[in-house]
């Protein structure tokens, strides 16, 4: 039995028929979620858009198991343009995505990693901010300059959002025109023009819903969304690039750290930096992440989870983990270190100080020493990834301090339930920042 990358079968279809019926949506189950015929348009409305390299599982069909999908129980038909024969292999291949082993995935085990998926959005412009209208295409790989403005000089900004499935099947994303409003803070750092805030959300929307099977099962994980803005025009002498690529993509994940909500390890690193006054430590761009690898590679090679730095100054004051920013709990109080520059202002982190705040606790944003944090009741990290993690055990030096016999502490639990269960709709959501995809 032949195998063929979908995307080249249904070329090669295309040009020994013009006239094709399609599957109905019969096909489909429960399960896997078809993306409706309204978003065809957007995604294919240049042929280009599906050119690609094959990919593997995703599209990866048998030629009769296509031919089969475009011929069986047909129920409407195609005729005259490419385009519409384009949109009618499109709805094809969407159909045979039991293929793709959805039905395979054990959600209860399923880490943080990547999954390719169907779709991402792709959406051009130039350095004064003129944008082309954006499109979803097939997840697949980019083709740019060797001499790219991100590749040479790593102009690049990204972040990092989740989609949750509800127990009635809705699809809910949080607080996207944050993400949005960073991302335009990011790119002016970086001297590099920005969607606005309408349109990175719209994109967000179209991207979530082109890939909706993938939200995984309510409780079970999320669909992690990577909006990624990067110079992709040529530049040699260092200048912004002439030409800006904005991206969606997006993957189903579990939880961040193994073993889900479990106290974490952290190790301080005392001779390493990850931000300086007057630098980038406090927007979200590539070039800031590259560089904590390998303190979190020494760090986990010993048996911790991760690293908390301190500041480039003093050397003395907690600023934030590899990825994370940090809080620790005092009785009643909540401290946790002030955006001053070097800090990533965290969404998530936005979001439990406004929580804890509405649950009467003191929540204050100050300097925070290494000591401090050392003698806290208590210590964990908020992140898009790990939304809260609580911290088992911290090692400065010699000194090793255990939080709560290394178990989960009580803040950390109230306010990680308080969090995820707004976020997947299960709670009444009083401050608006929960958004649903229709």
């Amino acid at each position: 039995m032949a195998v063929m990358c979908g995307i080249g079968l249904a070329s090669s279809l295309l040009q020994q028929e013009s006239y094709m019926s399609v599957a109905s949506s019969e096909a489909g189950r429960a399960d896997v979620k078809r993306v409706s015929s309204s978003s065809s348009p957007q995604l294919l409305q240049n042929g280009v858009g599906l050119r690609r390299t094959c990919r593997m599982p995703a599209f990866f069909v048998t030629e009769e198991r296509l031919r089969s999908s475009l011929s069986h129980n047909s129920t409407y038909h195609v005729r005259g343009s490419k385009v519409q024969q384009l949109h009618a292999v499109a709805d094809a291949l969407n159909q045979t995505s039991d293929l793709d082993t959805l039905e395979g995935i054990d959600w209860d085990n399923f880490g943080f990693g990547l999954r390719p998926t169907d779709f991402m959005f792709v959406m051009k412009g130039d350095l004064e901010g003129n944008w082309q209208k954006g499109q979803l295409r097939p997840f697949g790989n980019l083709e740019v300059s060797p001499s790219a403005g991100v590749l040479n000089y790593g102009q690049g900004v990204f972040e990092g959002m989740k989609a949750y499935r509800t127990a009635d099947d809705r699809i809910l994303i949080f607080r996207p025109e944050e993400n949005a409003m960073r991302m335009i803070n990011g790119a002016e750092r970086m001297s590099m023009p920005a969607p606005d805030v309408d349109t990175f959300v719209d994109a967000v929307k179209k991207t979530v819903l082109a890939n909706k099977r993938w939200v995984p099962p309510t409780g079970k994980g999320s669909l992690y969304i990577r909006p990624l803005l990067i110079g992709t025009g040529p530049i040699l002498g260092l200048a912004p690039a002439p030409e800006y690529t904005f991206l969606i993509y997006v993957s189903p994940v579990g939880t961040y750290f193994k073993g889900g909500l479990s106290p974490i390890d952290l190790k301080v690193e005392t001779y390493f930096h990850r931000a300086a006054p007057g630098g980038t430590g406090g927007v979200k761009t590539i070039s800031n992440y590259a560089p904590v690898l390998k303190t979190q590679l020494m760090a986990k090679g010993n048996g911790y989870s991760d690293v908390l730095y301190l500041d480039a100054i003093e050397n003395k004051y907690v600023e934030e983990v590899s990825s994370c920013n940090i809080f620790m709990v005092k009785g009643k109080v909540i401290s946790t270190p002030e955006l001053a520059g070097t800090i990533l202002p965290g969404i998530t982190r936005k979001s439990i100080i406004q929580l804890a705040r509405s649950r009467g606790y003191e929540v204050n944003e100050r300097p925070v020493s290494v000591d401090e944090l050392l003698a806290a009741d208590e210590v964990f990290c908020t992140g898009t990834a790990v939304v809260v993690n609580p911290v088992g055990s911290i090692t400065h030096g010699t000194n090793r301090v255990q939080y709560n016999n290394g178990a989960v502490g009580r803040v950390s639990q109230e306010l990680y339930e308080a969090l995820t269960t707004l976020q997947m709709g299960v709670s009444k959501d009083e401050f608006d920042w929960v958004v649903e995809l229709v």
